[in-house]
C-alpha cells in the first residue's frame, strides 16, 4: 500500500531526528539550486520582504501578490498584468507571461 505524503513526511522527520540524536550533528539538507537562499532587490522586497529566502518561496510570494491584487488577465490566466510595483520588477513592461516572470525575477535576486 502506498504511503501518503503526510506519512512519508512524518517518517522522514522521525528518521532525521534519530540521526541527529545518534550523531549529535544537525540534520543537513541540500541548500543549493532552488532551495538556496537568495537576497531580493529593493524593488522585489516590496512583494517578498527584505530577508533572504529560497527562489521557490520568492515565486510563491509573487503568485500570492498577483492573486491578491487580481493581476491575472481574465481571458488568459497565464498573462500577468503589472501594477506599478510589478512594472519595476518586469523592466517597465505592462504585461508578461507567467513563463517570462521567472526571467525577470532572476534579475532581482543575488
Amino acid at each position: 500500500m502506498a504511503r501518503t505524503a503526510e506519512q512519508r513526511g512524518k517518517q522522514e522527520t522521525a528518521a532525521a531526528e534519530k540521526k541527529v540524536k545518534k550523531t549529535g550533528k544537525p540534520a543537513g539538507g541540500a541548500r543549493g539550486g532552488i532551495t538556496a537562499p537568495v537576497q531580493p532587490s529593493d524593488d522585489l522586497a516590496v512583494v517578498t520582504g527584505k530577508d533572504p529566502l529560497p527562489r521557490s518561496e520568492v515565486v510563491s510570494k509573487m503568485w500570492e501578490y498577483i492573486k491578491k491584487n487580481d493581476l491575472q488577465n481574465p481571458k488568459d490566466k497565464r498573462e500577468i498584468l503589472a501594477d506599478d510595483t510589478l512594472e519595476k520588477i518586469f523592466g517597465g513592461k505592462k504585461k508578461v507571461s507567467m513563463f517570462e516572470m521567472n526571467k525577470h525575477l532572476s534579475n532581482h535576486l543575488k
